[in-house]
């Protein structure tokens, strides 16, 4: 018997599995990488040496309004560690500039003071001024231009108010934009909602290399892309972070170029080879993204490429936050089957992309290769079944569920953090 840890909520769950029946358990390399230098060493050194760009100090000397974008509640980025070392660096060039910080909400509810507190720090949450973006807002956002989609761009106004727009970030796999952090702060960050519908429309979603670790030819990237332009992004700092999310690498500078550099680190340290079982185990490597269940459909599709069809997908999630989105929830409920369910959104047209149906689309996708028993005893019973899972308050439970579908001496593959691997 083998006994392995699977991330939930800020603790860990574990099973004792027969050794046998395990194909594989899927860890990235990027634990055992090793940089030699602290979390703040790390994150100095990239801003002392920018790539391709002109010195973050630099860019603010000549700019008396900037605009710092960070990442939401939803993403484990250290801001307690990045953000007084960028707001450091910016003074240091210019200590009269005006700082605005502005959350990348996206979609996604407001970030709380209190979790604001938890993220940023006592510190920067009394002293600086911190805005959540509200894509819904439209007194707050402008009109950038047409996107390379067709859609309307509409972007946070403090764009137009900065002289010098800049970004924070963390990179890691994203399950249909490619990687997560770069353009992404500024669309879906801090776009609107119309915005943000039109790039994340079903035939987006369903394009074969808008996938995990692709960004070549990923219409969402482009349009991205076209965004972070459009809003005069001119320098970001982005983050790698291992699995106890402390920071091993870190890239600054041009937008594009930083980010891509940081992409390719995060590929090659997060490549694992495929594992085909019955049964797979997997979560969102604990809080704060496995909060709901709209974020844990992000480690599902690790999982899914491993199941085999008709086998199951043991998704460990915590979901104190319950679904994460009505839109999603009701996607998901109002249809009897996941075949009903892909069936009306395929049917949408692009220019009337409704809320959260990207991710109906994916979870609709996976339950229909595959059964999913959400673990979580945070979350209610009645939610998580009306959304077409099964519903297990233990791991052991799921386990045993998942036997009585597949047979006890049904193949296991276990990723202790869907969304930290890119399975190929």
């Amino acid at each position: 018997m083998i006994t392995v840890k699977i991330p939930y909520s800020s603790a860990y769950l574990e099973a004792k599995l027969d050794e046998r029946r395990v194909q594989g358990i899927l860890r990235p390399n990027i634990d055992t990488y090793i940089s030699g230098l602290t979390q703040n060493q790390i994150v100095e050194r990239a801003i002392a040496n920018p790539i391709q760009s002109l010195p973050l100090r630099e860019l603010a000397r000549e700019s008396n309004n900037i605009l710092l974008v960070t990442s939401d509640h939803t993403r484990p980025l250290p801001s307690n560690i990045t953000l007084p070392i960028l707001l450091h660096e910016i003074r240091c060039g210019n200590r009269e500039a005006r700082i605005k910080i502005l959350i990348a909400t996206g979609c996604h509810r407001p970030t709380t003071y209190q979790e604001m507190l938890d993220k940023f720090g006592k510190d920067i949450v009394e002293r600086e001024e911190i805005i959540n973006h509200n894509c819904k807002d439209t007194d707050q956002n402008v009109y950038k231009g047409i996107l390379p989609s067709g859609g309307e761009l509409w972007l946070n106004s403090l764009v137009d108010w900065a002289d010098l727009v800049i970004s924070e970030g963390l990179i890691e796999p994203h399950f249909f934009a490619g990687f997560s952090g770069g353009r992404k702060s500024i669309m879906p960050g801090i776009a609107g909602q119309n915005t943000v519908l039109a790039n994340h429309n079903s035939r987006f979603i369903a394009d074969v290399n808008a996938n995990t670790g692709i960004l070549n030819n990923n219409p969402i990237h482009r349009d991205m892309l076209f965004a972070a332009k459009a809003a005069r992004l001119r320098f970001i700092l982005n983050v790698c972070i291992n699995s106890e999310k402390e920071i091993v690498q870190a890239f600054a500078g041009h937008p594009e170029k930083a980010h891509y550099e940081g992409c390719e680190f995060v590929k090659n340290l997060l490549k694992v080879r495929r594992k085909e079982s019955d049964i797979v185990i997997t979560s969102n490597g604990g809080y704060p993204l496995d909060q709901n269940i709209y974020q844990a459909v992000k480690g599902m599709t690790a999982a899914e490429t491993c199941v085999r069809k008709d086998g199951v997908i043991i998704m460990v999630a915590g979901c104190c936050d319950g679904h994460g989105g009505e839109a999603f929830y009701n996607w998901m409920t109002r249809g009897k089957s996941p075949e009903e369910i892909m069936q009306k959104i395929l049917a949408v047209p692009p220019e009337q992309t409704m809320a959260d149906q990207w991710q109906a689309q994916i979870l609709a996708r996976v339950l229909l290769k595959a059964r999913v028993i959400m673990v979580t005893d945070l979350a209610n019973k009645e939610m998580v079944e009306s959304m077409h899972m099964s519903y297990a308050c233990s791991l052991d439970e799921a386990i045993k569920q998942a036997e009585a579908i597949v047979g006890s001496d049904s193949s296991i593959t276990v990723i202790p953090d869907g969304v930290g691997v890119i399975v190929e």
